[in-house]
């Protein structure tokens, strides 16, 4: 199955937390648009295709950058709590989920941001009851479980799925799991996430998993209870079921063949929960995290890798490699699986079980980045940085480039004189490509007691930045200008967190199946210049169809409006403002005064639009690229 769930790493997760400020107070410069939301503001978010959702004691408000208006205001569910909310990756819905007595999941909503459309609520389309909700990209469907009023008697009370089609928000086709009226001890409830397959989809109940084709036909039912999540290879011909333990210590798999008879002899079993899994042409890799407990017979907390044969489910390793820590980065190579560890240390394994590396390679605490280079594996972590030979696990410099373990490391590659830039402790390193000869470039002295967070090659030079901070240096480290704009006060951090579009939400239960996924994320990428690694957020939703889709994809290949400005919140003449700065010259563009000394405020550096909350129901938006 084919479905699209990326956690981006080129994005950031922004909330807003709003303090209550009198009305008097505010006395912002006109704004381009002036949203009276009706309700005191809680939260704010800025989605990935650029519309503010914003959370009131009356509902959700959606805002259209540069249109007047509010684009729409859900207010069904009266207050919804940011815990409620579930934004999906790379694509244009946001759901509200409210979780009613006894953990039941009473109400459930989809909503469409980029058209400002409600797709889906509970009450609307009839359901009294929701097992599970969950949104499947690129197909663009919901999938719906629970009980549906409308029916008689039996019918209310007889577990259904739903499938509704998310460019129009009508329902495609919907079945029972069982007769109504059928008279039956067994409870069918949804365990897990369904698998949507080309024709048909696969259920996981308490009582089995059942396949049902899109006429509500039952094409087989088997025994393999209590399943938390599936996938299948290409043809659809192999199913791989995955149920975590009542203790949670361990994950049961099983392989499922097309007639949904168990391919196995035995399901297999394996320590922990499943945090990766790839079907190869060798086999079944599958990553396992173990959270070992207080005591001393405990096991470790670590991740576990094992390679299971296809047909027969036998362990092909004798031999596990050893990880002493959480698998944090999984790459499938032509020869083997690459893997490095967040605490530290990269090794390679062959998909028999032998090592290609002479030794596992040594390295920092969080391992940054890994990417491929024409000399090699480039790694940074928060301690060193590296290329190693991918063939011996050897490394390429002869020397790692340390510094203290830093809170910011930030890199980029300068194409003109073929080397890359790395900036860590106050300091910006400059290491050749081909030689891996390093060398101090400079060192930042920022003003305002800040260190460097950012470095980016220009046209005319190596721009470092941070929070109040830009300084152009040229080719050879000399500093062409600098410019400090001071801080209005340590008070006002406290409600300011501006940043770029955010995709809010780490739970990604309601959205399909992550697990399922594993494989679109487990191919390693080539170093890029920061330029090129942003034109990369799009890749995928050009599979999924609708317009409101397509919209968000022309954000995505649009330049950002940061690409040659920065945004800096400052003390100006007339009052506390936000100043845009040309990158390349260090000269301001604009000024937005607005005269708070605590002003509570998101930007979308993306599209290039500043969001301020001018009271507590009331939000101007200032167009900055003008």
């Amino acid at each position: 199955m084919k479905m699209l769930l990326i956690q981006l790493k080129y994005l950031v997760t922004v909330a807003l937390v709003w303090s209550v400020t009198s009305l008097n107070a505010q006395k912002a410069e006109t704004p381009d648009q002036n949203y009276d939301l009706g309700a005191k503001i809680n939260e704010m978010t800025i989605t990935e295709g650029g519309t503010v959702v914003v959370a009131t004691n009356d509902g959700l408000v959606g805002i259209k950058p540069g249109q007047d208006g509010l684009l729409f205001n859900f207010t069904d569910y009266g207050r919804v709590k940011p815990e409620e909310l579930t934004f999906v990756p790379k694509a244009p819905y946001v759901m509200v989920e409210q979780t009613g007595f006894g953990n039941l999941s009473s109400k459930r909503a989809v909503i469409d941001y980029m058209s400002g459309k409600i797709l889906f609520t509970t009450e609307s389309k009839g359901w009294k009851n929701i097992f599970s909700a969950n949104i499947y990209m690129p197909q663009n469907k919901l999938v719906v479980s629970g009980f549906q009023k409308g029916g008689g008697k039996a019918e209310n009370v007889t577990p259904k799925v739903a499938v509704y089609d998310l460019n129009s928000g009508n329902e495609d086709y919907s079945f029972f799991l069982m007769k109504p009226g059928k008279v039956t001890m067994k409870n069918y409830a949804v365990t897990g996430t369904p698998l949507l397959l080309k024709e048909q989809m696969l259920v996981p109940t308490s009582q089995g998993i059942i396949a049902k084709s899109k006429t509500g036909e039952t094409l087989w039912e088997n025994k393999v209870k209590n399943v938390n999540w599936m996938t299948s290879n290409e043809s659809e011909t192999d199913i791989y079921a995955f149920a975590g333990t009542a203790n949670g210590k361990n994950t049961r798999i099983y392989k499922i063949n097309a007639n949904g008879s168990e391919a196995w002899e035995d399901e297999r079993k394996v320590k922990g929960s499943v945090s990766n899994f790839q079907i190869l042409p060798q086999g079944l890799a599958v990553v396992s995290d173990v959270s070992g407990g207080s005591s001393m017979l405990s096991a470790a907390s670590e991740s576990k890798i094992t390679m299971f044969s296809a047909s027969t489910g036998d362990d092909l390793w004798d031999k596990a490699p050893k990880t002493k820590g959480y698998v944090q980065h999984f790459y499938i190579m032509d020869d083997g699986i690459l893997f490095g560890i967040k605490e530290g240390g990269i090794n390679k394994i062959a998909y028999d079980g032998t090592t290609l590396f002479k030794k596992p390679l040594k390295t920092g605490e969080n391992i940054l980045t890994m990417a491929t280079t024409p000399q090699g594996l480039i790694y940074i972590t928060s301690e060193d940085a590296n290329i190693v030979n991918l063939n011996t696990g050897e490394q390429v410099w002869k020397k790692p480039l340390k510094f203290k373990r830093a809170d910011v490391v930030s890199s980029d590659y300068d194409k003109k004189n073929d080397r890359y830039l790395i900036a860590a402790d106050e300091k910006l390193y400059s290491i050749d490509a081909n030689s891996g000869t390093s060398e101090l470039l400079t060192e930042a002295d920022f003003e305002g007691k800040e260190d460097p967070t950012s470095v980016e090659v220009r046209n005319g030079g190596v721009l470092l930045a941070s929070d109040q901070n830009m300084m152009m240096l040229n080719w050879t480290g000399d500093t062409s200008w600098h410019e400090y704009k001071r801080a209005p006060g340590k008070s006002a951090f406290g409600a300011i967190l501006a940043g770029v579009t955010a995709v809010a939400s780490a739970t990604v239960a309601a959205s399909a199946s992550y697990q399922a996924n594993m494989h679109e994320r487990n191919q390693i990428g080539q170093y890029t210049a920061r330029g090129e690694r942003l034109n990369d957020l799009s890749a995928g939703m050009s599979a999924a169809s609708g317009a409101s889709v397509a919209e968000m994809l022309k954000r995505f290949k649009a330049t950002s409006a940061t690409q040659d400005s920065q945004f800096i919140l400052t003390k100006l003449e007339d009052g506390v403002g936000l100043v845009k700065l040309n990158k390349d010259t260090g000269e301001v563009e604009k000024e937005i005064v607005l005269k708070d000394k605590k002003p509570e405020y998101q930007v979308d550096e993306f599209g290039g639009y500043l969001y301020y909350k001018a009271n507590d129901k009331t939000i101007y938006a200032y167009n900055l690229n003008n």
